[in-house]
């Protein structure tokens, strides 16, 4: 068994729970009732407020501020939580805020990449392989499904969520949820379908082209949403049924209540020198 290795510098309560092989780097904080996974590293500087709970493998880089209060004006104080799975990476200036009603938390789960200065605020839901570029700020109550890239200084409203495998461009901000598989920019728009990721994340030919011909279909030109779902998911019933990306989409559209980013016109996108490679 490694021993846990604390910096003499660092101030760690006594009612704190730190497995072995974790490490706490100079002048970091650990209040009481935290608890710390194995094999966890918190570098200096760092302050982990009680209520938060770390998994496995975890790196905490300098100035990170995990399970502080809520942003909130209804915060009054109550028990809250934030939980973190394993193998997520935390760097420079990263917050992250523990949930607001009590007995409610915050959590992410695993292998998660959160660069310098990112927020997350409370009661959000972060899936595993999400990564929040420079900059980028999660509302309250957000979810950001599986392998989702937010870019840099990207905005995310709160209550919104931010499809699997999406991916929001940089400066993007929104307050409509951003379907999967999707390309998001400016204010709530869509630019098309996220190919690279989704060929990052294995899916072959066949499936993609399946993704790209649901996203003309159901988002391209402006349809009413509602009618062009209805006539797609006939259409596909009639060739055979659903592909699991196509499921998962509906099931998204299905669960949305504050509405969905809508595609341009083709002609703008390719006019503005920003057509996505499905176009």
């Amino acid at each position: 068994m490694t021993e846990t290795l604390i910096d003499p510098r660092a101030i760690v309560s006594p009612e704190a729970e730190l497995a072995p092989d974790v490490s706490v780097g100079p002048f970091t904080v650990i209040e009481a009732g935290v608890r710390v996974g194995a094999g966890t590293r918190i570098h200096a500087q760092s302050y982990i407020c009680g209520g938060t709970r770390l998994g496995r493998d975890n790196v905490v880089n300098m100035g990170v501020f995990l399970g502080n209060e809520p942003q909130d004006l209804g915060y009054d104080g109550a028990p809250t939580g934030l939980l973190i799975g394993d193998r997520n990476v935390f760097r420079e200036g990263c917050t992250v805020h523990r949930g607001t009603a009590a007995g409610t938390e915050t959590v992410i789960g695993d292998d998660c990449y959160f660069m310098a200065n990112t927020h997350v605020a409370h009661n959000c839901v972060v899936s595993d392989g999400v990564i929040l570029a420079n900059g980028a700020l999660l509302g309250g109550h957000v979810q950001v499904e599986e392998r989702a890239f937010v870019s840099g200084n990207a905005v995310v409203h709160q209550h919104t969520r931010v499809g699997r495998l999406a991916m929001m461009q940089g400066l993007c901000a929104v307050s409509r949820d951003v379907p999967p598989f999707c390309i998001a920019s400016d204010v709530n728009t869509l630019r098309g379908v996220n190919v690279v990721g989704l060929r990052r994340a294995g899916l072959d030919r066949a499936r993609i082209i399946a993704v790209r011909r649901a996203y003309r279909a159901l988002f391209f030109g402006r349809p009413n949403l509602g009618q062009a779902r209805m006539r797609f998911r006939q259409e596909l019933e009639g060739a055979g049924g659903l592909t699991p990306e196509l499921a998962q989409l509906f099931d998204f559209l299905d669960g949305g209540r504050h509405g969905f980013c809508s595609a341009e016109p083709l002609a703008r996108v390719r006019a503005t020198g920003q057509a996505s490679e499905d176009d």
